[in-house]
């Protein structure tokens, strides 16, 4: 390396090793700078080194000077990210599903260089869930990236909808070819989910982004507008149950006061509940009625009454009917005439 190309990296290569290399606990003398910077072909001497720790400290760098018998020297005290802030990060990347075992590992091993060495081996966790699949879809990082880009530049987008085949392989689904208007990447249930306007059906639909392939940035611009502006991201995941569609209508629910928390979590803080007696509560939500809705309605029992409307009543005992039919076969297949549209599987 030619001196004065060495020379201009010199402040580069001092903080790196700060910040690879440094805490507290461990600082570096200044006689360790010199061989790390000779290690890298920087010549470089102890007065030199006073002077460009106090640019980089000008420069806004948190760097402490340790005095010691021993022989002191310098450590990087402020950093971007403090370590329980990491542990977080750590601990969601590993439990996320929609990012790929291989993909995890890389953002960790990102996040550690952050924390230095003498740290990076409190980052490396396993965090366990019960049932944990992470997605084999490697393209989900490039594909959230070009769905933004989309919706920045009012276009649609165009892709290859994928779904599980038996041989547990994700493959193309038959008819899959989708183009869409984006507009809303929601967070729900471990899962990523596009919400997009499909101008074919004149429908608002929800993709699962971790079985979205070649996704492109087509040249038609968006459509949808009317149906979803206006809408509060946040409110509208709440109402979509499992992210499948259904015709939405507001109904009023009656539960146990018990289970406050279990509404509270579902529809928000936000959700209008109102005292009945000293024993049940009743909410007021609008919900997309489907099969997702009435399961977790039957999830919780018979402590969780839909009060109204009564078409939506008729729907759920229906429903429930249908499956008790269903369990009662003895030959065939058991059928299900309630099953979701197939784009939101």
């Amino acid at each position: 390396m030619a001196r004065s190309a060495g020379q201009k990296l010199k402040l580069l290569y001092i903080i790196r090793l700060l910040t690879e290399n440094t805490d507290e606990n461990h600082p570096v003398s200044t006689a360790d700078i010199i061989a790390y910077l000779e290690s890298n072909g920087i010549r470089s001497e102890r007065k030199s080194i006073y002077d460009d720790i106090e640019k980089l400290c000008d420069f806004g760098y948190d760097i402490i000077q340790v005095h010691s018998r021993l022989g002191g020297g310098y450590y990087l005290a402020g950093r971007d990210f403090e370590l329980a802030e990491l542990k977080l990060l750590v601990d969601a990347v590993q439990s996320s599903r929609f990012i790929t075992t291989r993909k995890s590992r890389s953002l960790i091993k990102k996040l550690e260089r952050m924390a230095g060495k003498y740290d990076a081996g409190k980052l490396q966790r396993q965090v366990y869930v019960a049932g944990r699949i992470k997605t084999e879809n490697e393209s989900i990082y490039y594909n959230i990236d070009t769905i933004h880009r989309a919706i920045q530049e009012n276009k649609r987008i165009e892709f290859q909808y994928l779904e599980w085949n038996l041989k547990k392989e994700l493959a193309p689904r038959v008819g899959g070819r989708k183009k869409v208007s984006p507009w809303a990447l929601i967070w729900r249930e471990e899962n990523y989910y596009l919400a997009a306007f499909d101008s074919v059906d004149g429908i608002m639909k929800h993709y699962r982004v971790d079985k979205m392939g070649q996704v492109k940035v087509a040249k038609e611009a968006r459509e949808g507008l009317n149906q979803f502006s206006g809408t509060d991201p946040a409110a509208y995941a709440n109402q979509i149950f499992g992210m499948f569609g259904g015709t939405e209508e507001t109904v009023t629910l009656q539960f146990p006061n018990r289970l406050a928390g279990v509404v509270l979590d579902r529809f928000g803080r936000e959700a209008d509940i109102r005292p009945m007696t000293d024993r049940v509560f009743r909410v007021r939500v609008k919900v997309s009625v489907s099969g997702q809705f009435f399961g977790w309605l039957a999830g919780i029992g018979r402590e969780a009454v839909i009060v109204g409307p009564a078409e939506v009543k008729e729907r759920y005992a229906g429903w429930l009917g249908d499956i008790v039919n269903t369990m009662r076969l003895t030959d065939g297949l058991p059928g299900n005439s309630h099953e979701p549209p197939e784009d939101t599987f």
